[in-house]
């Protein structure tokens, strides 16, 4: 059974560093990445990492958050820095599965920026 378990989330001030954990079990994932979710808005793309290294990152976090991934630990991080209220959000860590392209997503951590 697949499971993803993110820890690291909290309150930090703006411009401030935060760093985002999630360790996937029951399986092996070709891509795993951070999506978040903002009140009264839809979930986003975060940033994505393919096991070979490959990122994507949206373009209101770059240069400012850094994804990474330990494939032998089967654990992705979200190394975010100078945060701004505005990446206040519920981050969700997500795994696709090889070979079947399953989507699997986490509980979701709060992260909270304040002014």
């Amino acid at each position: 059974q697949v499971q993803l378990v993110e820890s690291g989330g909290g309150l930090v001030q703006a411009g401030g560093s935060l760093r985002l954990s999630c360790a996937a079990s029951g399986s092996i994932f070709r891509v795993m990445g951070w999506y978040r979710q903002a009140p009264g808005k839809q979930r986003e793309l975060v940033a994505i990492i393919s096991s070979g290294g490959t990122t994507t990152y949206a373009e209101s976090v770059k240069g400012r958050f850094t994804i990474s991934r330990e494939n032998a630990k089967n654990t992705v991080y979200l190394q975010m820095s100078s945060v701004k209220p505005e990446d206040t959000a519920v981050y969700y860590c997500n795994a696709i599965k090889y070979l079947t392209g399953d989507y699997y997503w986490g509980q979701g951590t709060q992260v909270t920026v304040s002014s």
